[in-house]
């Protein structure tokens, strides 16, 4: 079987580029620099199973195999979208046979749950250390026993000072670019039309300068409008990949934040046009129905939820309509961060001041001597009281009359506050 690392001059630059070396690999600081977790992996001649979850082009496969280059390790590589249950018993197999193997799935996101939990068992007992690539959330397409198993790291997208230097290296080390005199005069459109992806940015970059006549010098001039002429395309003005798609989800998510449906239809449709992914639209309407509206209306999160399973069952196009629905809803809802607001307090308690001990009488008591010592004591069935409420303590001795839930302003939890202040009178001043 040909290495990835195979090279003849007959393969796109993408191929011919593909570093051999780590100390090659372009991007992925946060993860490969100095302090690095990968880094320090490596330098401990360890390496677990790994989730590389980042958006296409980034380098996922390359990394995987430079990791098991890098310590030796025998490197067997499927692709989630034609092989079966039969091809990855298959490798476990051969593992058994070689030690350290590490398996890397390409898109693993597609693997069916009988696909993924072949894995399991080889994942566990470490006949095998999985690398899985995803351009998906793995939280959402990997099966959580497996997901358990792994680490998840994230990939980021290219700079445009990285891709930079992919087109300077491209440029002058490559055995058929560098044979050709090129001036870059502009890279605007270059880097715009590749969205952060350098696969897509070096196939660019081949077509552009094999297919520009070259001038009166018999140099070959790389512009904007060379690259844009080539490409047959505008610049796109909505990127999936690259930095507007953070813009426009940001200014998607504040206008309806902001109660501002207009505005929150307009950067849906530049969304839609540009082809973003609709399970990333209703995923993050799914999480603002919580940190946005929360119990103003609780419905907001029933209608985003089911908004979510329609989307992912119908797809485009016909699923615009749905977002388009759940997205008015969402804009015109009053509106609440107390879910937000009551669940970050209550961590940062904890994390800043540690875990307090539970209050005797709301301990279990499950042996004679917990019993004996109190455990359960006291504690009053709340079903047993006026209105299904007694009166007690259930917070830890240090943090009696804490409040970290305050109600909104509005009709809901305004009732909400009501039935609250009735219960607990003065004690968390409501």
């Amino acid at each position: 079987m040909a290495s990835l690392f195979d090279n003849p001059t007959t393969a796109p630059l993408a191929e011919r580029r593909r570093p051999h070396r780590l100390a090659d690999y372009a991007g992925q600081t946060h993860l490969l620099g100095e302090n690095g977790v990968l880094r320090r992996y490596l330098a401990a001649g360890r390496l677990p199973s790994l989730i590389l979850w980042g958006p296409p082009g980034v380098g996922k496969t390359t990394l995987a195999l430079l990791l098991a280059e890098e310590l030796k390790r025998p490197f067997f590589m499927l692709s989630a979208i034609n092989a079966g249950v039969k091809d990855v018993r298959d490798v476990i197999d051969r593992a058994k046979k070689q030690t350290g193997t590490v398996l890397f799935i390409d898109e693993i996101h597609r693997f069916s749950k009988a696909q993924q939990d072949a894995l399991l068992g080889a994942v566990e007992n470490g006949t095998v250390t999985l690398i899985g690539a995803t351009t998906e959330n793995p939280s959402f397409e990997v099966i959580p026993a497996l997901l358990s198993r792994c680490q998840v790291y994230t990939l980021e997208a290219l700079s445009a000072e990285t891709l930079r230097e992919i087109i300077r290296r491209a440029l002058t080390e490559d055995e058929v670019l560098s044979k050709i005199p090129v001036d870059v005069i502009e890279d605007h459109a270059l880097l715009a039309l590749s969205g952060g992806d350098a696969r897509k940015l070096l196939g660019l970059l081949e077509l552009v300068v094999q297919s520009t006549p070259p001038d009166a010098n018999g140099r070959v001039q790389l512009t904007d409008a060379a690259v844009q002429q080539t490409a047959q395309r505008p610049i796109a003005r909505y990127d999936k990949g690259g930095e507007m798609h953070y813009d426009v989800i940001s200014a998607f998510i504040k206008s309806i934040r902001g109660s501002d449906p207009n505005a929150a239809l307009y950067y849906l449709a530049v969304m839609l046009e540009g082809g973003e992914d609709v399970k990333f639209i209703a995923r993050r309407l799914l999480i603002l129905s919580s940190e946005d509206i929360g119990n103003a209306n609780p419905n907001a999160l029933l209608l985003a939820q089911s908004c979510f399973q329609a989307c992912t069952v119908i797809g485009l196009p016909e699923s615009d309509l749905i977002l388009s629905q759940t997205v008015i809803y969402l804009a015109t809802s009053p509106k609440s961060n107390a879910a937000y607001t009551a669940i970050r307090a209550a961590q940062a308690q904890v994390r800043q001041h540690g875990v307090h001990p539970v209050p005797v009488p709301l301990r279990n008591a499950p042996t004679k001597l917990m019993k004996s010592l109190g455990y359960g004591d006291a504690y009053q069935y709340s079903h047993n009281g006026v209105g299904n409420f007694a009166y007690q303590e259930f917070m830890p001795d240090a943090l009696s009359g804490t409040r970290f839930y305050d109600p909104g302003d509005n009709p809901l939890e305004a009732k909400i506050r009501e039935r609250l202040r009735g219960w607990w009178q003065d004690k968390y001043d409501y």
